[in-house]
């Protein structure tokens, strides 16, 4: 792995989405284990320790996972390029540089990236070929996550928030303004539970498009043009972008697990079908 040596964002709203996400992930853990839970269960009962534990587990895959997507160098930067220029290759006048295929230059990141699929602003980089696996990894255990708080955040917050008010409709619709006028507990508890369902539906969605992106071997770029040529099959598909021991990937970050391509050269699924 290259690690990245410039990790900070480029630009405004990179910044803005970059320090909420950094700020609201360990708010929200600390939220769900130490407000949520011990409403539920006896502070370190089995229970609160089995929940305790897996929430644990979940936050240290999300934030390692992140932490990989930012660290991983998955440019074109450190890696020899050819001097004269090969079939399906493209020349970067703004790098000054020969890219192989399925590389397009970023111009927020400002170099071009091997397979890039698109720029994440809750990251501050792109997501191409050697992060990719951190990514989707991230999306999961964040839908996992949220998911898993959502449950016990709805009945925590039933129980708290009156809802039979006309006033409770702004408490819902615009909880941060809110929290202007009302200070309570229950407001910002309110607040937590509205951003962990927006993240809920919003991995979930991501989830699903990417899932689909991951089986049919293709990327953001291609499947808006209807690029199929990179479809190597369900199983080449998830080698490719979660490595030779996709079976395992899931479980941590640290689990080494070798792509079966470098990011330069590609098979298509034409000559695969040859041999």
């Amino acid at each position: 792995m290259i690690l990245r040596t410039k990790i900070l964002p480029r630009n405004i709203s990179d910044a803005a989405v970059t320090i909420f996400t950094l700020l609201i992930i360990p708010v929200v853990y600390w939220f769900e284990l130490f407000v949520v839970m011990p409403t539920f269960h006896d502070l370190w009962s089995f229970w609160y320790n089995f929940h305790f534990i897996m929430g644990t587990i979940i936050f240290i895959n999300v934030s390692a996972n992140y932490a990989a997507i930012v660290l991983c160098d998955t440019s074109i930067k450190g890696r020899l390029m050819p001097m004269t220029k090969q079939p399906q290759w493209h020349y970067c006048a703004t790098c000054e540089s020969l890219a192989p295929p399925r590389s397009w230059h970023c111009n927020i990141c400002n170099i071009c990236i091997l397979k890039r699929d698109h720029h994440c602003m809750f990251t501050s980089c792109c997501i191409g070929h050697h992060n990719h696996r951190y990514f989707l990894m991230f999306v999961m255990y964040l839908f996992i996550a949220s998911l898993y708080a959502t449950i016990y955040n709805s009945f925590f917050i039933w129980a708290r928030v009156d809802f039979s008010n006309f006033m409770s409709l702004f408490k819902v619709i615009f909880p941060l303004a809110m929290l202007l006028v009302d200070h309570s507990f229950n407001q910002t508890y309110l607040f937590l539970y509205l951003i962990v369902l927006i993240t809920f539906v919003f991995t979930g969605a991501l989830l699903y498009f990417h899932i689909g992106l991951l089986l049919k071997g293709t990327v953001t770029y291609e499947r808006n043009r209807n690029c199929k040529e990179y479809d190597l099959g369900t199983v080449m598909n998830i080698k490719t972008v979660l490595g030779e021991h996709w079976y395992l990937v899931w479980i941590s970050p640290f689990i080494t697990s070798e792509l079966s391509s470098d990011g330069i050269k590609w098979n298509k699924a034409a000559s695969m079908k040859a041999k």
